[in-house]
């Protein structure tokens, strides 16, 4: 019974899409979740897994947060309005609350907030981000050291 219900948990926070490039740009500080605010064929299109997350950010205008550069194509072409414009800024869905605490964080310099995945939680869209800070070129080469060394150790406790 209790397998069952881990499983049923695993596959409602199934990934619908990730950013695989975050963790080697940029170094998260900080993960929240938020809903995203979508139409009917871009909810659809999101879970077949038609969305893409690779150079998307969230942005902040008015008080409120954006996700921009997400690429959702539309589920039917055919049936998709003419202006429909697959990379628009979609409305995340956050408490004031966490707005100015964010906006507060994001005044530091250096810092960004980052899509990392998009999953379903109760048949709802949510988005994982993170506040970010970029990494330089060194910190990027001393992550694929630290990979290789893991990876080594991983095969020679193996026995390959």
């Amino acid at each position: 019974m209790r397998q069952l219900k881990r499983r049923r948990q695993q596959e409602k926070m199934k990934a619908l899409a990730e950013n695989r490039r975050y963790s080697y740009d940029y170094e998260i500080l900080e993960t929240l979740e938020a809903g995203l605010v979508l139409f009917g064929f871009e909810a659809k299109a999101i879970k077949t897994g038609r969305v893409s997350l690779q150079g998307s950010f969230v942005t902040t205008k008015g008080g409120e947060m954006y996700l921009t550069n997400a690429l959702i194509p539309p589920y039917q072409p055919a049936n998709t309005p003419d202006d429909y414009n697959q990379l628009r800024p979609r409305k995340l869905l956050l408490r004031k609350s966490e707005i100015s605490s964010l906006i507060g964080k994001l005044k530091v310099k250096g810092l960004t907030l980052i899509p990392i995945r998009l999953y379903t939680r109760k048949s709802k869209i949510k988005l994982e981000f993170g506040v970010a800070k970029g990494k330089r070129k060194i910190d990027k080469r001393e992550s694929i050291k630290k990979r290789d060394i893991e990876r080594e150790l991983g095969r020679k406790i193996g026995g390959r």
